[in-house]
C-alpha cells in the first residue's frame, strides 16, 4: 500500500478563461497536492490510503466522498470541527495556475502524528502546504523521518507556494534537512529555482533519484547511479495545469511499483530506457489532467 500524507482543500476554479470580468464565477473542486495524488493513485488502481486531518464541515464531507469514490482508504484520516482550507485559483491564458490560500485556523493544520501506519504500507508520499503550515508541518516531518527510518520508500514533492512560506531561508534549510529521509525527490523547475541547488547537489544529500518537471518541455530524471533520462510532455489542448504535478507523483509511484522498482535499490537498478518509459507514462497521465478543467486525474483505462 502507498500512503499519501498531507493537506486536502477546496480549489475555487474560475468557470471562464482569464480575460473576463474579475468577478467571474468560481467552481468549488476538491484539491490539495497530496489529496490529488491520492485520488490519482486510486484511479490508476494502486492500493492507497490518505493520511491527513479533514474538517467535519460540508467541504470536508465532499473531500472524503471524492477519496472513497477513487478507492482511497480513509482509516488514517483525522477529523476536526475547524473549517476546510480554500485555494482560489487564477488561471492564465496558457492554462497555468496561481493560487491565493485561505488557511488560518483550518482543520488540516492541526494534523497529529499517527501512532503507526498500516503493516502493508510500503511507500509514503508527502509535500506542498502540509510541510509549511504549523503545527501540522512538524508532525508530517516527524512522519517522514520515522517511516524513512523504518525503511519505507518515500517521495517528496516540495511544491513550493511562496506566499505561504513565512521565512524563505529557514524553509530552504529545512528542505535540505529532509533530503536524507527521501528516496525519490520530484519537483518542478520553478520549485528548483526557488529552493536553489541542482539535482546533483540534492542527490548527494540523500535521494536515490531526482525527477524534475519542465512544463511543456516534459520531464527529466537523474539518479545516484549516474543514469539520466527524459521524456517529452504529452501533446494536448491545455484547459489548465491544476493537479498536473500531483498526477506526475501518482504516475511515478504507480509505474515504479508495477515494475517492482518501488525501493531505493529499484530506482538505482533502472536503466535509461526504463526511466524513459516511466517518465513517458507520467507525462501521458499529466497530459490527461491538463486537458480538463480542475484537478481531474485519469483512470487507468484512459492510459491503456
Amino acid at each position: 500500500m502507498i500512503v499519501v500524507a498531507g493537506e486536502s482543500l477546496i480549489d475555487l476554479v474560475p468557470l471562464r478563461p482569464a480575460g473576463h470580468a474579475p468577478l467571474r464565477p468560481l467552481l468549488p473542486r476538491p484539491g490539495g497536492g497530496p489529496y490529488n495524488t491520492a485520488v490519482a493513485l486510486g484511479r490508476l488502481g494502486s492500493p492507497v490510503a490518505f493520511c491527513s486531518r479533514v474538517s467535519s464541515d460540508g467541504f470536508g464531507e465532499a473531500l472524503l466522498d471524492g477519496l472513497r469514490a477513487a478507492g482511497v482508504r480513509t482509516s488514517l484520516v483525522q477529523r476536526g470541527p475547524e473549517p476546510t482550507s480554500l485555494a482560489v485559483a487564477e488561471v492564465g491564458a496558457d492554462g497555468s495556475a496561481a493560487y491565493r490560500f485561505y488557511v488560518t485556523g483550518t482543520a488540516d493544520r492541526l494534523f497529529a502524528l499517527p501512532a503507526e501506519l498500516p503493516d502493508g504500507a510500503r511507500a509514503l508520499a508527502l509535500g506542498t502546504c502540509s510541510l509549511v503550515l504549523e503545527p501540522g508541518a512538524s508532525a508530517y516531518e516527524a512522519l517522514l523521518r520515522r517511516e524513512a527510518g523504518r525503511g519505507v520508500f518515500t517521495l517528496l514533492d516540495p511544491n513550493i507556494r511562496p506566499g505561504l512560506v513565512p521565512d524563505a531561508g529557514a524553509h530552504r534549510a529545512r528542505f535540505r534537512g529532509w533530503l536524507p529521509s527521501v528516496s525519490l525527490l520530484k519537483l518542478s523547475e520553478e520549485d528548483a529555482a526557488w529552493l536553489g541547488g541542482t539535482p546533483g547537489c540534492w542527490l548527494a544529500e540523500g535521494p536515490a533519484a531526482v525527477v524534475v518537471t519542465h512544463g511543456g518541455r516534459g520531464l527529466t530524471v537523474r539518479t545516484r547511479a549516474g543514469v539520466e533520462a527524459a521524456a517529452p510532455a504529452a501533446d494536448v489542448a491545455v484547459a489548465d495545469t491544476i493537479g498536473a504535478g500531483d498526477t506526475v507523483n501518482a504516475a511515478l509511484l504507480h509505474d515504479l511499483d508495477r515494475r517492482g522498482a518501488l525501493s531505493r535499490r529499484g530506482l538505482l537498478a533502472l536503466d535509461a530506457a526504463g526511466w524513459t518509459e516511466v517518465l513517458a507514462f507520467a507525462a501521458r497521465a499529466a497530459g490527461v489532467t491538463c486537458s480538463r478543467a480542475g484537478a481531474e486525474p485519469p483512470y487507468a483505462a484512459e492510459l491503456d
